[in-house]
């Protein structure tokens, strides 16, 4: 039995646009022609592919097809490259990759935009924990995640990046009225803190290491890296930021350490192993730029965001 190929991609084209009509428009047919193509494919697999929800979402046989898609999309680009004809294919090709917030929002993207620079390549990053990326590759979501997982998942290869450092620190206004004594277990207790989103551990942890209930004190909560810094910036809680968002903070007394001991989080890089020139070239970029930024990976603890 054979995969059709133009079905597989068809398949990928609807689970990355979420709706069968969002994928006619990228490919310019119509909702039904779209319908009849992903039907005829579960026809000839024998299984159901895709959840019909809004987004539509591939079940795991259809993810299984999905990651053959992107892989045989990855290698027909490499192949017309070694040809000289990539420039004269239907365009730059798409290359989907899991990032946790805080990296995106610090050393990650100077690494695509040289990538970007020297191949024809445009980016679908999806942001997540990076105690949750490597599912992302798992499923064929993606081709490349930062992850905090140091084994490598099924069929990818696994690369150390370096270690994000974490830091308590708050403004010194919030310490006058919250923590005027310092960390004390009863003041950690009591004092607001900022929180990422629900599954942010870092300021448990901490308080944890600090003999303090993790749930106890009150918590805001902002999904998203750079607004997440401002708000602890701004006096709205304390929290756990990594030297890039508080570095230079410190130094000019604009923030301050809360106390206890940082947080080390390591970070890895991990791809399909496809033995592809433009992954690789995209991963090189990523790894140089963690190595230059990052602290080297050593044993570290915690989970980050």
């Amino acid at each position: 039995m054979e995969i059709p190929l133009d079905l597989a991609r068809t398949l990928a084209v609807v689970i990355d646009e979420g709706t069968f009509d969002a994928a006619a428009r990228r490919l310019r047919l119509t909702p039904s022609a779209v319908s009849q193509r992903i039907k005829a494919l579960e026809q000839q697999l024998g299984r159901v592919l895709v959840v019909r929800a809004k987004p539509v979402r591939a079940t795991d046989a259809g993810a299984a097809v999905v990651r053959l898609a992107r892989q045989l999309a990855l290698l027909e680009h490499d192949t017309l490259s070694g040809f000289g004809l990539a420039a004269e294919s239907s365009g730059p090709v798409t290359i989907a990759l899991a990032v946790n917030a805080d990296s995106l929002g610090t050393w990650f993207l100077p690494a695509l935009a040289r990538a970007m620079e020297r191949h024809p390549v445009v980016f679908d990053l999806h942001r997540d924990d990076q105690d949750f990326t490597a599912g992302l590759l798992e499923s064929g979501a993606v081709m490349g995640a930062v992850t905090s997982q140091s084994v490598p998942v099924a069929g990818c290869l696994v690369r150390p990046l370096g270690v994000m450092r974490y830091e308590a620190v708050a403004t010194p206004a919030f310490m006058g009225r919250w923590l005027p004594d310092g960390a004390t277990q009863a003041a950690l207790a009591a004092a607001p803190l900022v929180d990422f989103d629900r599954r942010d551990d870092l300021q448990r942890d901490h308080l944890r290491a600090m003999g303090v209930d993790p749930e106890a004190p009150p918590r805001h909560f902002v999904p998203a890296s750079n607004d997440f810094a401002t708000a602890v910036k701004l006096g709205l809680g304390w929290g756990m930021l990594p030297g890039f968002q508080s570095d230079a903070e410190l130094a000019l007394g604009d923030l301050v350490r809360v106390g206890g001991d940082p947080i080390d989080v390591a970070l890895y890089w991990q791809q399909w192993n496809l033995r592809s020139p433009l992954l690789d070239a995209i991963a090189a970029e990523l790894v140089d730029e963690a190595h230059r930024t990052l602290r080297p990976v050593h044993s570290a603890r915690g989970s980050g965001r």
